[in-house]
């Protein structure tokens, strides 16, 4: 069995008064791809800020390879090998597309091996190559998510957090953009994803936890969770 990568024991985050994690407890073992899905304010986006330390945890324990990453900075914990690529894609829309994959790169000082995986972003997203000198905020919903997943890989990341990838898609972009989520876990980076759609999640995951007011409520094989009954009434509509 794959060593654990990440792992959150007892994991408490809110906003002010309002607490959005009651105890969150999940791990995602190296290699993985690891969905969170759940009603919309479940705690599935919180659960992925914490973790990126957008959100400080107010109590538990969030390790990656062991070490305690909670306290960190949003920049110390990218520094470390995990990408956050946020829900709404969040690209900079005044900025060019190569500005947006450079920013990506801003931690890294490997000029290099930068300019390879600018190649690597190419090779999976051929039309950003052709928009290079386009401002972001002009390109088309499915275009600025490929830019968005382009610029969390060019961190060179170990562990990928998507947040919501299909959101506002068109279904034949939808299916792409899975395809290239399940190509990033087969090139050797480990994935951790929040969506919506249940059904394509748990199709390419390895396992998955079902949130539910702020507590994982199930977990298990993608495969059982796909299955089971609650999940099948609850998240995909049979």
């Amino acid at each position: 069995m794959a060593s654990t990568m990440l792992r959150l024991e007892g994991v408490r985050a809110g906003y002010g008064p309002v607490e959005a994690l009651k105890g969150i407890d999940l791990e995602v073992r190296e290699g993985e791809l690891v969905t969170l899905i759940g009603a919309n304010g479940a705690g599935k986006t919180s659960t992925l800020k914490a973790i990126s330390g957008v959100l400080r945890a107010s109590a538990g324990r969030i390790t990656f390879d062991g070490a305690d990453i909670h306290r960190l900075k949003p920049a110390q914990i990218l520094k470390l090998g995990i990408a956050h690529c946020p829900e709404g894609r969040r690209v900079f829309p005044y900025m060019t597309v190569r500005e947006n994959l450079e920013m990506g790169a801003f931690t890294r000082s490997d000029s290099t091996a930068v300019r390879a995986d600018l190649d690597r972003v190419f090779g999976m997203f051929p039309i950003l190559r052709e928009r290079l000198a386009q401002v972001a905020g002009t390109l088309s919903g499915g275009e600025q998510q490929m830019l968005a997943i382009g610029r969390a890989l060019m961190s060179r990341p170990r562990l990928v957090l998507f947040d919501e990838p299909s959101l506002g898609l068109a279904p034949t972009i939808v299916e792409r953009v899975f395809r290239i989520v399940a190509e990033i876990r087969a090139q050797g980076t480990t994935v951790l994803m929040v969506e919506q759609n249940a059904h394509l999640a748990l199709r390419i995951a390895d396992r998955g936890y079902v949130l539910e007011t702020g507590t994982i409520a199930l977990d298990g094989a993608a495969g059982a969770l796909a299955r089971d009954e609650h999940v099948r009434r609850a998240y995909l509509g049979g």
